[in-house]
């Protein structure tokens, strides 16, 4: 071989090699590639061994072919380059190779119906099993839907996910009611989001148990940039006698930014206003204060619409919603 040519390739492993590996039939072994019911145990611990010993590849369009499934999940998302999508989107991957599928993401403008159906229909060519909206708004579940025809759709924060993100923002409220708050602001996120939607009205419904009004609110785009623009207004609302003496901010990232605005306008946390999150991001506890927040079972709602999406027997539902209380949050000056 001179050292112009490439290296002979191996021969690519069948399903005949396999099954004389294993001492079983070919028919066994698709038996046992394509999940049948009906194989014992240890028929299928050892073709799977034989499978791993040859470094057998499971080929998923020949599979579709003898299956009509790809053992693909389709995921449309939008907004990734934000925390809660990207985290979103690495928890369904990782529920859906729970469940023996691959993920994949077609990209899409939440807010241009074109853009949704045309990302549907990508995923669709692929002949996926289902699909995931992952996607911030509320129209776009439905645009989502129609595009799949028969196809089943499903969404991470819509139905059961928004009671959940409801419940988990009203934790929020009622912990800083319970420090004995009294005036108490938010800072949301955009509207057209079902996710601040969902959180907003949580917080609102908090408020009307505690026999408290909603009180003054902002809106922010998500990240930490749009919470520090508002907090120089907030400082100053702040200062005067009957402003808030809290903020719940509607995630992590707008509630940093808005810290970090308060303290140099030389407003104090929490010292002079206390400020609580949601989320509960890797980042949270190295805050300066460490942040007062709520965590949500992302993991659990992505297994939840993977299996709402494939079809599959309803998997253990997400772990409910937990208060995470840190330095952000304290007693006001004038309780």
């Amino acid at each position: 071989m001179t050292g112009s040519e490439s290296p002979p390739r191996a021969a690519r492993v069948g399903v005949r090699e396999v099954a004389a590996h294993a001492g079983v039939s070919t028919q066994t072994v698709s038996r046992v590639i394509n999940d049948y019911p009906g194989i014992r145990p240890q028929t299928r611990e050892r073709v799977r061994a034989a499978m791993a010993d040859l470094g057998y590849r499971v080929n998923n369009a020949a599979r579709a072919l003898g299956t009509s499934t790809t053992r693909t999940l389709g995921v449309v998302a939008s907004d990734a380059a934000l925390h809660g999508p990207a985290v979103g989107i690495a928890s369904l991957e990782a529920a859906a190779r729970a469940a023996g599928r691959w993920i994949s993401t077609a990209y899409a403008d939440a807010g241009d119906e074109a853009s949704v159906e045309g990302a549907v229909d990508h995923l669709l060519a692929q002949g996926v099993d289902g699909i995931v909206v992952l996607a911030p708004h509320a129209e776009t579940l439905d645009r989502a839907r129609e595009a799949a025809g028969g196809v089943r759709v499903a969404a991470m924060h819509s139905g059961p996910g928004a009671q959940r993100q409801s419940d988990a923002a009203g934790l929020v409220v009622d912990h800083v009611v319970a420090l004995g708050h009294r005036r108490i602001a938010r800072l949301s996120g955009p509207m057209d989001w079902a996710e601040a939607v969902a959180r907003d009205a949580g917080a609102r419904d908090a408020l009307h148990r505690a026999g408290l009004e909603p009180g003054l609110q902002w809106a922010g785009d998500w990240t930490a940039a749009s919470g520090a623009r508002v907090a120089a207004e907030i400082a100053d609302v702040a200062r005067t006698p009957d402003g808030p003496t809290a903020i719940v901010v509607a995630n992590d990232q707008m509630a940093l930014g808005l810290i970090a605005g308060l303290e140099r306008a030389g407003v104090s946390v929490p010292t002079a206003v206390s400020v609580a999150g949601f989320d509960d991001n890797a980042d949270a506890a190295f805050y300066r204060p460490a942040l007062t927040t709520v965590r949500i079972d992302l993991v659990g709602e992505a297994r939840r619409a993977v299996a709402e999406a494939l079809g599959l027997p309803g998997s253990a539902g997400p772990q409910p919603p937990a208060l995470v209380p840190r330095a952000s949050t304290a007693p006001p000056r004038d309780a």
